[in-house]
């Protein structure tokens, strides 16, 4: 589990499609470096996000650390897209003693968003996204002045479109300078997972008027309601 508060940028630097060596696992891999700050008290195994992606430590040393990427994060993230150099947001998964300053985030990408538009507004900016059409059910969970984390980062929907697939951030003069999102173009691709606790919300939900309707109580309302209906239409025709 996370907050989507970032705490350092870390820069890619190797990338194994194919990695053979005992921390490879034969897949692909991503070594990140420059993350000294948050190796202090890492193990193997241990959970980091990169750009809010929940990965597994494989390897790792003073400063630079090791994660194997499965087929399915590939799919549904930027990081195939990732080449040496590029910089990373990273976040070690929460302790017990971790102030809450961002929300739940579970490090499980729904997919990636498109950025739309970027617009100055003083010395923030702001961004306007777009969810792919064959995802645009994730947009019953995205709600203005709602959590959304992008890239691993904690922000708050300012405005949502649901017809057009779009949401928009604003994010503040300290932010730019701590996450990787201002130096991307438009067009470029950023990791989004919308908040779980609308999900779960909803599912419960879901189940809860699925049961009902199923059953013999769900049964009588709706012939209630469809009596109703028939005797209105009938006195109105009368």
């Amino acid at each position: 589990m996370f907050t989507g508060i970032v705490e350092i940028l870390g820069s890619i630097i190797d990338i194994a499609p194919l990695d053979s060596s005992e921390s490879g696992g034969q897949g692909f891999s991503i070594t990140v470096g420059n993350a000294a700050e948050i190796l202090t008290d890492c193990h193997l195994g241990d959970s980091i996000a990169i750009n809010g992606t929940c990965l597994t430590v494989t390897q790792f040393d003073a400063s630079s650390f090791k994660v194997g990427v499965a087929p399915e994060t590939l799919r549904k993230t930027n990081l195939g897209s990732l080449k040496v150099g590029d910089a990373v947001n990273l976040e070690r998964a929460m302790n017990a003693h971790t102030r809450f300053g961002g929300h739940m985030v579970q490090g499980h990408v729904d997919t990636t968003v498109s950025i739309l538009s970027r617009t100055d507004d003083g010395n923030a900016i702001t961004f306007v996204f777009q969810v792919p059409e064959e995802y645009k059910e994730l947009m019953n969970y995205i709600v203005p002045k709602g959590f959304i984390c992008l890239d691993g980062t904690s922000l708050t929907v300012i405005d949502v479109d649901d017809v057009k697939r779009t949401f928009s951030i604003m994010m503040i003069a300290y932010t730019q300078t701590r996450v990787v999102m201002p130096t991307k173009a438009l067009g470029d691709q950023v990791n989004v997972e919308v908040d779980m606790m609308g999900k779960y919300a909803s599912k419960g939900v879901e189940a809860m008027i699925k049961r009902f309707l199923d059953g013999e109580e769900g049964e009588g309302m709706v012939a209630k309601v469809l009596d109703r209906v028939l005797a209105k239409r009938a006195s109105t025709t009368n």
